[in-house]
């Protein structure tokens, strides 16, 4: 009886067209051998709508994945990078899989809303809170066990080094070389895999620092060492992107401006500010260059519509007739979405004093916060001694006492890169890598699960 084939998905978030050329030797060789084309965006171009977009086969107003967070109108919540599954509406390419061969195994390794999937192998980031407020890194796997034994061979998953200022080249490593040893102990029909690194210098640096060649070299090697062990496997490789990222230079505080015009309402807390969503008349939740505007009052949004319009640094700002065109008209979306221009990005500051800031603000938080903040990517430079300070609330930490590692500036200027608009150029948004029997001069992304049908069955 033929070997089952194989097909192993690596998401190399931020790889663009752009990016290849003498510094991406091993995909280089991956397009000789197969074919590379543009992958047309979903709106907004973040990571949790994009992949949740390639697995559905579906537009973000039909899975209802509409941004990396969203607010929850019946918690009054804004909830960033949950986990569960169940969230992305309708059924996924598994389900289809599995009905037609009740023996494919399916592998999902670090893409998000990776809990409680309807997948036969899972591994995603899932600290553990214990109720005196620490917070300890670890990872969640199913079945129960399955991290455990990787980490066994390779050691803990680097955990610091997936997000915040430690990011870098290990945690995409890591997670490299535990989807090989996956690959090797199930064989799986469809495994997914998940490698963030590009991600980091591209937001903190740019696109266009001459640093960023040597993370699009470190991650070349690390794809390619994965690529050529599931080719010798007899396993077929397919490399997705999510979206490219593009030069910043303007923070826009879209919260303060609401709140400078009486529509957002803060309560106040232990000496700071928190965002009291459920008492605002309007709010943003930002997330890179788009944010959702959620309006409690239809009669306010005309009029908040043409308030952010007017502010400098936003290109548009989209009511639910006009959200529309782009796929992005769900019950879970803002009354107004706005987009940013090029070169600006969305902030969810919403203080009006530094010093009323809340606690979370100047740590790596990313659940608390009431939307996406790449400068946790960042060490305070005002800091006078940041490597003795970290060493100390280290040690504060072992030693059982509480603390708060507050070491991240309030300094949006800082980041110089960002994504969710839909691309420019189709050079310069997501591409796709794929065998040539799937050729074609470019394709959607809501095409990927039906390109993965098609090469498994």
């Amino acid at each position: 009886m033929p070997q089952q084939k194989s097909l192993t998905i690596i998401n190399i978030v931020g790889l663009t067209q752009s990016l290849l050329g003498k510094h991406t030797p091993q995909l280089n060789k991956l397009i000789a051998d197969g074919f590379c084309c543009p992958l047309g965006e979903v709106f907004p171009a973040v990571t949790t709508t994009a992949q949740a977009s390639m697995l559905t086969g579906r537009q973000p107003n039909q899975h209802g994945i509409v941004g990396n967070g969203w607010y929850m109108r019946d918690l009054a919540e804004v909830a960033f990078w949950k986990q569960c599954n169940q969230l992305v509406q309708g059924d996924k390419v598994w389900d289809t899989l599995k009905a037609n061969n009740s023996a494919a195994k399916i592998s999902q390794l670090f893409w998000w809303y990776n809990m409680y999937a309807k997948v036969d192998y899972s591994i995603t980031p899932r600290p553990h809170y214990p109720a005196d407020g620490r917070k300890i890194p670890d990872l969640y796997s199913s079945p129960a066990g399955l991290h455990e034994s990787l980490e066994q061979q390779l050691g803990k998953f680097p955990f610091f080094n997936f997000w915040g200022p430690k990011s870098d080249i290990r945690s995409s490593a890591w997670i490299a070389k535990a989807a090989k040893l996956e690959f090797d102990m199930h064989r799986p029909t469809l495994q997914t895999v998940y490698l963030p690194h590009l991600d980091y210098n591209m937001q903190k640096l740019g696109p266009e620092h001459p640093e960023i060649w040597r993370d699009i070299e470190a991650i070349d090697q690390v794809a390619g060492d994965l690529i050529d062990h599931i080719k010798a496997g007899g396993g077929e490789v397919m490399v997705v992107s999510e979206y490219g990222i593009e030069q910043v230079s303007k923070p826009v505080h879209l919260n303060r401006i609401l709140r400078q015009q009486g529509y957002l309402k803060i309560r106040p807390s232990m000496g700071w500010e928190l965002l009291d969503a459920g008492a605002s008349d309007a709010f943003a939740v930002a997330d890179h260059q788009i944010a959702h505007i959620y309006v409690s009052q239809p009669k306010d949004v005309a009029n908040i519509q043409k308030l952010l319009m007017a502010t400098p640094g936003v290109a548009q700002v989209l009511n639910r007739e006009q959200q529309q065109a782009l796929h992005i008209d769900h019950e879970r979306s803002g009354e107004l979405i706005a987009i940013a221009e090029p070169d600006a990005w969305f902030t969810y500051y919403y203080w009006l004093d530094d010093t009323l800031a809340p606690d979370f603000a100047r740590t790596v938080d990313i659940h608390r916060k009431p939307g996406y903040d790449p400068v946790e990517l960042f060490v305070d430079p005002k800091l006078r001694l940041p490597i003795a300070k970290i060493a100390w609330r280290v040690l504060q930490k072992k030693l059982g006492f509480r603390m708060l590692m507050d070491v991240i500036p309030l300094d949006a200027s800082l980041v110089k890169g960002s994504h969710g608009r839909l691309a420019s150029t189709p050079e310069s948004g997501a591409l796709l890598i794929a065998p040539k029997q799937m050729a074609a001069d470019s394709y959607g992304m809501t095409d990927i699960r039906q390109l993965i049908q098609q090469y498994l069955y």
